[in-house]
């Protein structure tokens, strides 16, 4: 069984902390079950489920540490992996960063379990990938796509009294709809906790459309054009940009937030002041652990206040080496925003692009976070509130930095996926003024 309870993990981590004779000593244990179906050209290709759990031992003695894995648990096993942990930690140079044990926290639980997620079983996936394909197959389009489910628990002890344990529950599901003749292409994607919240059949209506619409798409020569960004099209660019967040490297002159003649840009003006970012654990939306992968207990801290960066994250060590309080570090990016949907945006726009989806970003410039990638399955001219037509793919040259001293308008705040981030985002769509788009792409 790959998910213990509370009190099973902590007779596990109980037992590895008396067997160590380090200095100090940290054991975590995790446990995942997954499951999973894929699907290409109408049809079901792989199903299947994963169970894992994982015993990772730290241990110190001054400054040398050692870390050890097994995935075993009876007693002798036990004392095999904290041996080896502390016969590493021997051998090892001393580390000039290491940071003790964190003292015992206080963790606030967050909403991150859902029953009905980790209730999935094969005969639900089948389900999904019939409710996908069945209105696909009716309209000549053909789909791919994937779900994956899982549930998780984390427990984790200290020599100091530290003890934190939580279960967690994700369903992530995409799927991108062709035309038979490959001219045509749209994408739905989901990320939830909570599996009740989630229509397979309705969701890929959506991607329907977009395949449907993308046909015979029209070339549109490149420039700067308003953009109205779905928000699973803005998430990888601000993403990415939130990874610049890092207070060591801004001090160190390495980010966009480093002030020239040294330190950073907190509490300066760098965004629109329409702009708002925070992080909250327990957002009903976006939960998150309550603690960081250093274990210190996250808060709810706003990022982006008004347009001026409000809070950079510190590390232990950098906050200690800066005079500064750490604090756990985000695990959600959410965005404020306003009431409109998408399609209101599009409506009150005169001319311009609207992009669906972003693909395949990459850093250009760190020091401006100017980034290049390409739109997909399913880009649009816009043209008296209408869409027009479809128009051929582009590659983007954009810092979001810049877009976001552009913004029209912001709408309503949803979910979205994090494929390519560290964070689960609730972000709005946005209408944006002056978008970078580089050259044309025959892509679709």
């Amino acid at each position: 069984m790959s998910i213990l309870t509370e009190a099973q993990a902590k007779a596990i981590l109980d037992k590895v902390l008396a067997l160590s004779t380090a200095d100090e000593c940290t054991a975590t244990l995790t446990g995942t079950t997954t499951g999973n179906i894929r699907f290409a050209l109408n049809n079901v290709s792989t199903s299947g489920e994963v169970y894992d759990i994982e015993l990772g031992v730290q241990v110190a003695f001054g400054r040398r540490v050692g870390t050890a894995t097994i995935n075993e648990f009876d007693d002798a096993a036990l004392a095999r992996v904290v041996k080896r942990a502390e016969d590493l930690a021997r051998l090892a140079p001393e580390n000039p960063e290491f940071m003790p044990a964190i003292e015992k926290q206080a963790y606030r639980p967050t909403p991150t379990f859902s029953e009905s997620t980790a209730a999935i079983d094969p005969a639900y996936r089948a389900k999904v990938a019939a409710d996908t394909i069945a209105p696909c197959k009716a309209e000549q389009l053909v789909a791919a796509g994937f779900l994956e489910d899982g549930q998780r628990f984390v427990a984790f002890a200290n020599s100091k009294g530290n003890f934190g344990y939580q279960r967690a529950t994700d369903l992530n599901y995409t799927c991108t709809v062709r035309t038979e003749d490959g001219r045509g292409s749209g994408w739905v994607g989901r990320n939830l906790r909570d599996a009740s919240e989630f229509d397979a059949g309705q969701d890929i209506r959506t991607a329907i459309r977009k395949a449907s619409a993308s046909v015979d798409a029209k070339a549109l020569e490149p420039g700067k054009y308003t953009v109205v960004l779905e928000p699973a099209a803005a998430a990888g660019l601000i993403s990415f940009m939130m990874n610049f967040f890092d207070a060591r490297a801004a001090d160190e002159g390495r980010s966009f937030l480093s002030r020239k003649g040294g330190g950073n840009r907190l509490g300066e003006q760098v965004y629109d002041p329409q702009v708002n970012i925070y992080a909250d654990p327990w957002d009903p939306l976006a939960p998150v652990m309550p603690w960081d992968g250093e274990g210190l207990a996250r808060t709810r801290q706003p990022l982006i206040e008004n347009g001026r960066i409000a809070n950079l994250d510190y590390s232990r060590f950098w906050a200690q080496k800066q005079g500064k309080q750490a604090v756990g570090r985000p695990g959600n990016l959410l965005m404020t925003g306003g009431d409109k949907s998408t399609a209101d945006l599009v409506r009150g726009t005169d001319r311009g692009v609207l992009v669906t989806r972003t693909w395949y970003i990459r850093m250009v410039d760190p020091q401006t976070v100017l980034l290049t990638g390409l739109t997909r399955d399913g880009t649009f001219y816009i043209e008296n509130g209408q869409i027009k037509h479809p128009i051929k793919n582009f590659r983007f040259n954009e810092s979001p930095v810049i877009m976001l001293n552009n913004i029209d308008e912001l709408g309503k705040p949803v979910r979205v996926g994090g494929d390519e981030s560290r964070f689960a985002m609730v972000l709005p769509p946005m209408r944006l003024r002056d978008f970078t788009f580089t050259s044309l792409s025959d892509a679709v």
